[in-house]
């Protein structure tokens, strides 16, 4: 009898850190989906710039050029943040 308790007990204790577990993998996944969000907003703004990057003042082609590379730059070390995230 004893020996059922104290299995009960483990068992119990099991239970509670996978259900901690398992709400906090919900909870990252709503973080994640949320960054990606953002980052898909981001990226459709960069790609919305580039678009357009042709058709910007010859003066200003140089600052508007190194404006999206450092947004590209951005994005690529959140994309390789994330991707490292879920391994």
């Amino acid at each position: 009898m004893a020996e059922k308790i104290r299995l009960e007990d483990i068992i119990d204790t099991l239970r509670e850190e996978r259900d901690e577990l398992n709400l906090q993998l919900h909870l990252a996944r709503a973080e994640v989906k949320q960054e990606w969000e953002q980052l898909e907003r981001k990226f459709e703004n960069l790609e919305a710039r580039f678009d357009s990057f042709g058709n910007e003042a010859k003066a200003s082609a140089g600052e508007v050029a190194a404006s999206l590379r450092q947004v590209a730059a951005e994005l690529d070390k959140a994309y390789k943040r994330l991707r490292k995230s879920w391994r």
